[in-house]
């Protein structure tokens, strides 16, 4: 008698623009995960972490009923929960926030939760679908009919999230269940790679292929376009094995921030999950997961769900493998990138008198202080440090606290907003004081703090 059962494959990228990487992903036997984390400095990467290592749980200790929906909506609250703790603990942190996109394998269907503009997709026959709705403000145009798809693909505003894990606004994620066949794939990502490559790229790409190989290449065409955002991909396919086969569960795999040693650090009572792909400078070989006691049996979920212990050694040796091959590649794409690349490049070996003009002519609007207690600020420079020595300079605070802007200009401006000169620079900064204080009119837009969801 034969079931069925996943096989599966994660990568994650910081891309060839951001300063570090606040994605998250994980695959595990019975849980597909992909979190987005937003607010720039260190919150992004722990809000994205935080929501791993809760919904996760759900694998490491499976219901024991049937209401997975149930189970997967709690553990959205408890994300929440936990951000607003640490946000709590750090003021700081206010405005920190991450989507959340999961599968749930049910043994023949899978449940889905899915909260901000982090995507799923089924490709069946090689037909591609579109799995979750996006919760975006150009998503609500595009479903009014007051703009087209193609439209929304280069709207300025495309990345403004209507729905969003942020500790402050309760959320509620969209819940349903799907069936599964033999040779159905899923993907989760990232907007990092939806972003950049198009339905049809995305279908042509996973048509073929092993999901270790389908995920690298998946990530390596992001990089080509240029991969301004983080970039996290997980594949998965729905195979058949025996159903008598002895095979025990091996460990997940977890990337992005919730996998960096960096970011656990800073997350002491936070319990992640074990990780096939465990910390290099730890010498002890990864040891078999214990996942608790089985699921008992009912109508939705496999009590028995594994995967061949061989088969995901075989996939581990071939992620390490390829990813030492692309090391090489991917150095020299990151190398001519950018000008700003080169800049620095020409500092290093002689800071010539040309280079420090350019630096000169370059503006941009960051945050000055906490992510969410911080005041919008013009630089001058390039973002960056060169052996501990800042690219760019502080020349005018003003006095519009970040934390008062919509979600979206937030996460902008903790990211850095690249100004045309210092005109420029003056007119974005106007602009966010306008939708500053748009958000202070008694009905605020969606996407204001406080404002519902």
């Amino acid at each position: 008698m034969t079931e069925l059962s996943l096989r599966y494959a994660a990568k994650s990228d910081v891309g060839l623009v951001r300063q570090g990487n606040e994605d998250s992903g994980y695959v595990g036997p019975r849980l597909l995960l992909v979190a987005d984390g937003m607010g720039g400095h260190a919150a992004g990467e722990l809000a994205s972490a935080l929501a791993i290592a809760t919904v996760a749980d759900l694998d490491v200790h499976p219901p024991i009923d049937s209401d997975i929906l149930t189970y997967l909506s709690d553990s959205i609250d408890k994300v929440g929960e936990a951000i607003e703790e640490l946000i709590t603990e750090d003021p700081e942190l206010t405005g920190m926030g991450t989507t959340v996109t999961g599968l749930y394998w049910l043994g023949g269907r899978v449940a889905i939760v899915h909260v901000g503009d982090s995507r799923a997709y089924l490709l069946r026959d090689g037909e591609l679908q579109q799995l979750t709705h996006d919760h975006t403000y150009v998503q609500t145009l595009v479903d009014s009919g007051r703009i087209t798809e193609e439209e929304a693909a280069v709207h300025p505003r495309r990345s403004l999230l209507m729905r969003a894990l942020d500790g402050m606004n309760p959320v509620e994620p969209d819940l349903s269940v799907r069936e599964a066949r033999k040779g159905d794939r899923f993907l989760l990502c990232s907007d990092g790679l939806s972003g950049v490559l198009s339905d049809v790229e995305i279908a042509q790409t996973l048509s073929s292929g092993e999901p270790t190989g389908v995920v690298t290449r998946l990530v390596d065409l992001a990089l080509e376009r240029g991969a301004p955002d983080n970039v996290t991909v997980v594949v998965a396919d729905v195979i058949e094995r025996e159903s008598d086969e002895g095979f025990t569960l091996t460990s997940p795999v977890v990337v992005g921030a919730a996998g960096e040693p960096r970011v656990r650090l800073q997350l002491p009572n936070t319990r992640f999950p074990d990780d096939a792909q465990p910390d290099p400078n730890k010498p002890d070989a990864p040891k078999p997961f214990e996942f608790g006691t089985e699921t008992a049996p009912q109508v939705l979920i496999d009590t028995e769900l594994i995967v061949p212990a061989a088969e995901q050694a075989l996939y581990d040796r071939e992620r390490e493998s390829q990813e030492k091959a692309n090391t090489s590649a991917r150095r020299k794409r990151m190398i001519g990138y950018t000008a700003g690349v080169v800049v620095i490049a020409g500092i290093t070996f002689g800071a010539l008198f040309g280079t420090q003009q350019w630096l000169g002519t370059q503006w941009y609007v960051a945050v000055n202080g906490g992510a969410g207690t911080g005041t919008v600020s013009i630089y001058n420079g390039v973002q960056g440090t060169l052996a501990g020595m800042s690219l760019s300079t502080l020349d005018s605070q003003s006095t519009l606290i970040v934390g008062s802007l919509p979600l979206f200009d937030q996460e902008l401006v903790s990211k850095g907003i690249p100004a045309a000169g210092y005109e420029d620079a003056q007119r974005i900064v106007a602009e966010l004081e306008s939708r500053a204080a748009e958000c202070q009119t008694l009905i605020p837009p969606p996407g204001c703090p406080g404002s519902l969801q």
